[in-house]
């Protein structure tokens, strides 16, 4: 009995000469929001319908459910999954109720719950009684959403899911990731904007050219990419000069706009340096410590997959 809600094992997807997926492992555990990210061509789309069974491995196992996706014996199991693809396209002339009780007869969902689905995901009464050729890129993501959400997926596969969502909307679309994760669905979650994935993904999964070139926590991902942590002060422009005499080139002082100088060093040496500019230093108004951005870190594991 497995403890894993998907398996990826050696996993490779050949089209004739290419490879789009190339010796993939992976585990998604109940409960659990992953971050898959990479550039268009990385594999992550391929992966997703490798995990659907919308296409068979060249190589390699998968399970998903307990089962092989692909196997015509698994329909039940998909009827668990849910799927937000990156490029959603509606019947315009179908109002967003007849398409979600479309998508919900396809899939034997009750329909009685889809009210509470368009609320959940933002979309008013009005709205709903409209046809989907009305719609705004915004309300045609969140009718996808609602799509996804039919039957309550155990899994759920959400590809580039916040595209054409203002500021607010994508807080409460993080909001019901979190919820369905607290209650034990697990989340995939591919996308480009990788600022606002942090705090969100429990992992981070970085695909380059088909392969799996890092995978763990932010915190994991720090200490391998080694990143320098950047410790920004601001202090009075005449006290700058014998701050950078004090910690010296190593610690790499920056004066940036408005009075802040920034220092760089590595992540186990934060907590002495601000030890020493707290308790032997000029004053001090305001400190910062900013650690590195998961684009950051990607440009890094990209960079490292390159010179390898």
């Amino acid at each position: 009995m497995t403890d894993f809600t998907a398996e990826v094992q050696g996993v490779t997807k050949r089209y004739g000469e290419t490879e789009a997926v190339r010796g993939v492992d992976l585990t998604l555990a109940p409960g659990e929001c992953v971050a898959m990210v990479g550039h268009n061509g990385a594999g992550k789309s391929s992966l997703i319908k490798l995990m659907l069974g919308l296409t068979t491995p060249s190589e390699g196992r998968i399970r998903v459910l307990g089962g092989d996706p692909a196997s015509a014996a698994c329909s039940p199991i998909r009827r668990r999954i849910g799927f937000l693809p990156e490029n959603v396209a509606f019947h315009p002339n179908m109002t967003g109720r007849e398409t979600l009780d479309f998508y919900a007869r396809l899939k034997g969902a009750p329909r009685g719950g889809n009210d509470a689905l368009f609320e959940r995901v933002g979309l008013e009464p009005a709205a709903i009684r409209r046809r989907v050729g009305t719609y705004s890129k915004g309300m045609r993501q969140r009718l996808a959403l609602a799509q996804a959400l039919l039957g309550g997926p155990r899994l759920l596969f959400l590809d580039e899911p916040t595209t054409g969502l203002d500021p607010a909307l994508r807080q409460s679309f993080y909001a019901i990731v979190a919820e369905l994760r607290d209650q034990g669905t697990t989340v995939l979650l591919c996308s480009h904007a990788l600022t606002e994935l942090e705090g969100q993904a429990d992992r981070v999964v970085v695909m380059n050219r088909g392969r799996k070139v890092a995978d763990g926590s932010l915190a994991t991902l720090r200490s391998l990419a080694r990143l320098p942590v950047r410790i920004r002060l601001t202090m009075p422009a005449a006290d700058i000069d014998d701050l950078v005499r004090r910690v010296g080139e190593g610690a790499a002082p920056t004066r940036l706009a408005g009075g802040v100088v920034e220092l760089a060093c590595a992540n186990d040496d934060k907590v002495g340096l601000v030890r020493r500019i707290a308790c032997d230093g000029p004053a001090v108004h305001d400190i910062e410590i900013v650690q590195p951005s998961l684009d950051e870190m990607y440009a890094h594991f990209l960079r490292r997959e390159a010179a390898e």
